[in-house]
């Protein structure tokens, strides 16, 4: 049964929408899936999750799951069976997933989209192509163009150009010879040296975009990152000004235009000592960092990813809360050389949090296990909030 439905005029572009009670798909089954689930389902939406693990976060809550690699035919053929459009939950899903689904279902975002996203060089060109400023960097396919490396780029960090994330994938590099040495250790893959920059503070915006190309985007967030995992995000960003924060979200909406991209779509941003802004990375799907849009937005981010995968309208999201969220790693409940779960009720006799844990059995250091947002009047409100929940859980003092 088609079970799209027209509903008024709609620009030449936009799709057919597909209301409540049609099938939305996603491949992945982790915490940002498992949250695209519930607000597909609060939407009335079925929900059908491909991936391998029994116990995925996303697999437990929705109607149907898939067990199955990401490029299995017969899966994916099922999946394009059940589903009426299809997404994805974290970048490094194979864009040839979605090129296969692409072939009979609405796929948002597109393969050629995420396969910009899954490259580090692919990304930094594209930065360039749209106009906004990146660090300075060299690409290094191979071991001649370690030789070719301008002194301009040390101090830097070496990033493998495919499947870095949370801090994964980089060594710092201070010379040429500490250069050949992180190539070395990284498997003398693909990389990118980027020159290491002098960073005041660290944003993110979010941006959702519609096949008519209608773009709306969250607030500018500011990040704290702590091993190269997202810690904190403040919202509103205590430490940019209005300008800079309207040049971070123009800039996002620039690099979205650009891929003609359909979904969500996060852009990390450094804002240097002297108050420029230069893009850092992007990730095609909802971010860590705009968790808080659940507990402090009129329409979270994972709503805009149902809104935008079904061609619904994209409403301009409106911040009705400061907010203070904190992520929850497995690191929390490693005490004394033992699993202990930490102390949720001190956390939630303080006013205005917000607890929310992914279903994740093993808690490992480093792991995502949860995030905790905290909402109040007044952003001193919120942030003193979150400073006792860190006090009294062992999260590190920022």
């Amino acid at each position: 049964m088609n079970r799209a439905e027209t509903a008024g005029a709609r620009a030449p572009s936009a799709p057919v929408p597909l209301l409540p009670d049609a099938t939305l798909g996603v491949l992945g089954g982790g915490q940002l899936g498992r949250m695209f689930v519930h607000a597909a389902q609060r939407l009335g939406y079925r929900t059908v999750v491909l991936d391998p693990d029994p116990e995925s976060p996303a697999g437990l809550v929705a109607h149907r799951h898939l067990r199955a690699d990401y490029l299995d035919p017969e899966a994916l053929a099922e999946l394009g069976r059940i589903a009426d459009a299809v997404t994805t939950e974290f970048e490094n899903v194979p864009a040839d997933a979605l090129r296969a689904l692409a072939a009979t279902r609405r796929v948002a975002p597109m393969a050629d989209a995420v396969a910009i996203c899954q490259d580090r060089a692919l990304e930094k060109a594209h930065f360039v192509r749209s106009g906004i400023p990146c660090a300075p960097h060299a690409v290094m396919a191979d071991a001649a163009a370690l030789a070719r490396v301008e002194e301009a780029l040390f101090p830097g960090i070496l990033k493998t150009a495919r499947l870095g994330y949370d801090g994964k994938g980089q060594v710092g590099v201070g010379s040429r010879s500490e250069l050949a040495a992180a190539w070395d250790a990284l498997g003398r893959v693909p990389c990118v040296l980027e020159r290491r920059l002098p960073i005041a503070v660290e944003a993110s915006v979010i941006v959702a975009r519609g096949a008519d190309g209608h773009c709306v985007a969250l607030p500018v967030q500011q990040n704290l990152h702590r091993h190269g995992i997202l810690a904190v995000t403040r919202v509103p960003a205590p430490d940019l000004d209005d300008d800079t924060a309207a040049i971070a979200a123009s800039g996002a909406r620039r690099i979205a235009a650009a891929l003609d991209y359909v979904g969500v779509l996060c852009v990390e941003f450094f804002v240097l000592g002297d108050g420029s802004v230069v893009a850092n990375e992007m990730a095609p799907r909802p971010h860590n960092s705009g968790h808080y849009s659940i507990d402090a937005c009129d329409v979270s981010q994972f709503e805009l990813q149902v809104r935008a995968l079904a061609g619904l309208p994209l409403v301009m999201p409106r911040l009705h809360s400061p907010a203070v969220m904190l992520n929850l790693l497995g690191d929390l409940w490693q005490r004394a050389a033992a699993i202990h779960e930490p102390d949720w009720p001190s956390l939630l006799a303080l006013p205005g949090a917000h607890l929310h844990l992914y279903g994740k059995r093993e808690p490992r250091v480093g792991r995502k296990m949860g995030h905790v947002t905290f909402t109040a009047d007044a952003p001193e409100q919120a942030e003193a909030q979150a400073r006792a929940a860190a006090a009294a859980i062992g999260i590190p003092a920022w």
